[in-house]
């Protein structure tokens, strides 16, 4: 088998998710960088072919193109098992998956990237308060969540799928200066999952389309 390749952008909370679970899964891979804010980067012919939608990630894995963030997520537990992204309890497998797809679909998509350029586009500073009022709304939800069910991590003291969708939407609520005291929780559960090298490699500024720092 070809070693996987992953389509990503540096600051894509999407291709940040995808690259925390081939961390956890420990699958090595070429990482082909993709500006989202450049037209000719989107419109390379290769990536096109494996992504008609132009977004990133896209995952090529055991001869199939992959797109969409959980879709990935959950392919690559099901094909590589160990560790396990979810818990064998029913009730925490839901609990997990929710989680996620609050982050994923309920938060995530009202402060991503090309939303916030728009509006301020539209008007100085628009994007910043739109951005800062949908994160919170989103973390005072998920902060409730996160206390009835949380242990070490998000569901109980294993590592899941919910796990893998924090530290790129914490990431953003700083950009968007969201205060976080309300969320101590959450702040928590970020924090010791900072600690842990799998996620440290996955961060944005260790890829290699990161922006240089002086």
């Amino acid at each position: 088998m070809s070693k996987p390749i992953l389509y990503s952008y540096w600051r894509s909370s999407c291709a940040w998710r995808v690259r925390i679970a081939l961390a956890l899964k420990n699958i090595d891979y070429d990482y082909r960088p993709i500006d989202l804010f450049s037209e000719e980067s989107k419109n390379n012919a290769e990536f096109v072919k494996h992504n008609p939608a132009k977004k990133v990630p896209t995952l090529i894995i055991n001869g199939l193109s992959l797109t969409e963030s959980l879709a990935i997520i959950e392919y690559l537990d099901e094909a590589y098992p160990d560790p396990p992204f979810l818990p064998k309890e029913l009730d925490k497998r839901s609990y997990s998956r929710a989680i996620a797809l609050h982050i994923v679909s309920s938060i995530q998509p009202l402060q991503a990237i090309s939303i916030h350029k728009m509006l301020n586009e539209k008007e100085a500073g628009y994007g910043d308060f739109w951005c800062n009022h949908f994160v919170t709304r989103g973390f005072d939800a998920l902060e409730e969540l996160l206390r009835k069910y949380s242990g070490k991590y998000c569901v109980g003291d294993q590592l899941t799928i919910a796990d893998i969708n924090i530290p790129s939407i914490i990431y953003n609520a700083k950009i968007y200066k969201v205060d976080m005291s309300p969320y101590p929780t959450l702040v928590r559960i970020a924090g010791t999952l900072e600690e842990d090298p799998r996620f440290q490699a996955a961060h944005p500024d260790r890829q290699p389309d990161a922006p240089k720092k002086n």
